[in-house]
């Protein structure tokens, strides 16, 4: 797919993993709508990057729709959708004191992880499908899992269960969509220098480095954004989740 002149939306597309994808996209061409929660962040970024920003939560199904309805209107029907957006908040099922993990705060992060990537990957391609296609299809969705997926660690009950329910997505969702001539791919980041790193001391954040086999450090935001521009290119990956961690198997704590 080219992307010079192509719309695409990137959901969580203020900080981390999204802003550096947004900025790659736009730097290829690609008209940029960054959603996100963060207004501050996002309409700055979106300045920056020569894009425009929506605020959205994207467990609302109808702010999704009129995100993308703006989204539209701007920038023609978007063909490139990518779900960064999330939260990793972190508890045992029993903490020191012997109280339960919150119920809540397991189904928000499923609401916000899971469901939020489901409801803005239905509003695009409901849209996509009607537009007539470009080359071989019509466009791609690029998921975020991680590879807390696949090895979960003490505490992340709850988001390492909203992300293999992101990562388990990828196949029915290619299956659901390749009528329409919409691929759907994951990618399941390992230790990247997000916001959520970006706070640990440095001597922290070079022990979690020295954990990647190869290369022995925290990835960078713009190696995500690298492999985002290389789904897009090849029409052949569809329905698969790729793990971006340099070879890390997370260990149990």
């Amino acid at each position: 797919m080219e992307l010079c002149d192509t719309a695409a939306v990137v959901a969580g597309g203020a900080s981390g993993l999204g802003a550096a994808t947004g900025a790659a996209l736009a730097q290829a061409g690609a008209r940029i709508m960054l959603f996100d929660r963060d207004r501050d962040r996002g309409e700055a970024h979106a300045a920056a990057i020569g894009g425009r920003f929506a605020e959205v939560d994207v467990t609302e199904e109808a702010a999704v729709a009129a995100a993308f309805d703006e989204a539209e209107r701007a920038h023609g029907v978007a063909r490139v959708l990518v779900n960064c957006a999330g939260i990793a908040p972190a508890s045992r099922v029993v903490n020191r004191e012997g109280q339960p993990h919150a119920l809540a705060l397991f189904r928000r992060v499923i609401e916000v992880n899971l469901i939020g990537t489901f409801c803005t990957t239905a509003a695009f391609a409901a849209r996509l499908a009607k537009a007539p296609p470009a080359g071989e299809g019509r466009g791609v969705v690029i998921n975020t899992a991680s590879v807390a997926a696949f090895d979960g660690q003490v505490g992340q009950a709850a988001y390492a269960a909203s992300k293999g329910g992101v990562a388990a997505l990828s196949l029915p969702l290619a299956r659901d969509l390749a009528q329409h001539g919409i691929r759907v791919m994951t990618i399941a980041p390992g230790l990247f220098l997000t916001p959520m790193l970006e706070g640990l001391p440095q001597t922290v954040q070079d022990s979690l480095g020295q954990q990647v086999p190869f290369p022995s450090r925290l990835g960078s935001p713009a190696e995500y954004a690298q492999l985002v521009l290389s789904i897009i290119a090849n029409p052949m990956l569809n329905g698969e989740t790729i793990r971006l961690d340099g070879a890390l198997r997370m260990a149990p704590r």
